[in-house]
């Protein structure tokens, strides 16, 4: 720009200088928080790995690596005392051939269907009942967990006494009525339903505070709307309650089915697998393999076929239910 001295000479006046711009400058503190909050990730990280590492060190050692060494014991004929043989899938080639086996299977099966059908739904029942209780809800809670407190062995040296032919309290009890008796546990037809029995009462009360868990998560103001319009207790259960813990019922569902295919306290205890072997059970028949005959490689053979299925199953009802339990 020209301007006029005093003097009449005429200079040119420096033009004002461009401002900088801001933007390379915000995009370069941008970047430096950026790298900041890198680094301390890393940093946190690295000290979660290092405070998890003993942890895991432990986990590995206590469970994959017994998986892994049942996987080798399973390929040899080894006693645990002399050197193992390496046969290869000769345990397995001999399981497939044993026709207790395919026995086992049906009445793990069978179990497993009596466990869902009359097992399952009872700690659902008895949760929905504690929780209306308002007054003796404390009460009620610890009888429900009681059974769990007992020792598995006691409880069911108790329910050979209850399903004792002659002497038996349930015979008695049904005696006073005209009924029985009835060999509950000597007869194919009753044997595995009474498991059932005394497996459930073993078993719920835990799975019962579970769902009273679930039920307490419960937003009340759902079972307000549904008194205003109208809603039934029953129609408040089905249409309020069980749509809310339908993401704890499955995982539930999925836990329950694991655990009666790996049924062995109840059977071993009250009929040793018997009458006719009508209750010999996957884990039931893993012990006579191992323990009776000493032969720890088809025990293990057996071991890893029931963790592979269990496995797949798994994986197949987390797909299925993916979208059940999040709608």
């Amino acid at each position: 720009m020209i301007t006029a001295h005093p003097s009449g000479d005429t200079t040119t006046a420096p033009s004002p200088s461009p401002a900088k711009d801001p933007e390379p400058r915000q995009a370069r503190r941008h970047a430096r928080r950026a790298r900041r909050v890198r680094r301390a990730r890393r940093g946190s990280g690295l000290a979660s790995l290092l405070f998890l590492l003993p942890l895991l060190v432990m986990f590995g050692y206590f469970a994959w690596w017994p998986i892994g060494q049942s996987v080798i014991l399973s390929t040899q004929e080894t006693n645990l005392v002399s050197d193992p043989e390496w046969v290869g899938l000769e345990n397995f080639r001999y399981l497939f051939n044993d026709p207790l086996l395919w026995a086992t299977l049906r009445n793990t099966a069978w179990f497993v269907v009596l466990a869902m059908v009359f097992g399952f739904p009872v700690p659902i029942l008895l949760a929905l009942l504690v929780s209306e209780l308002r007054r003796l809800g404390g009460v009620f809670r610890v009888l429900v967990y009681l059974p769990v407190v007992v020792p598995p062995v006691v409880a069911l040296m108790l329910w050979r006494w209850f399903y004792d032919p002659d002497f038996g309290l349930f015979n008695q009890v049904l005696g006073y009525v005209g009924l029985g008796p009835y060999p509950w546990l000597q007869s194919t037809a009753t044997a595995m339903p009474s498991l059932v029995l005394a497996a459930t009462w073993a078993h719920a009360g835990s799975t019962t505070l579970i769902y009273l868990a679930a039920l307490s998560s419960v937003p009340a103001d759902l079972y307000e709307a549904a008194e205003l319009d109208g809603a039934s207790i029953w129609r408040r259960i089905w249409h309020v309650t069980l749509p809310q813990m339908r993401g704890v019922i499955l995982i539930m569902l999925l836990l329950q089915i694991i655990g009666t295919f790996q049924i062995f306290t109840e059977p071993f205890i009250l009929t040793d697998g018997g009458p006719e072997d009508s209750t010999v059970t996957i884990l039931l028949l893993i012990y006579r393999y191992a323990f009776l005959n000493g032969d720890y490689g088809t025990a293990a053979a057996l071991s890893v076929l029931l963790a592979l299925v269990l496995s797949v199953l798994s994986a197949v009802y987390l797909r299925v239910t993916r979208k059940w339990s999040t709608s």
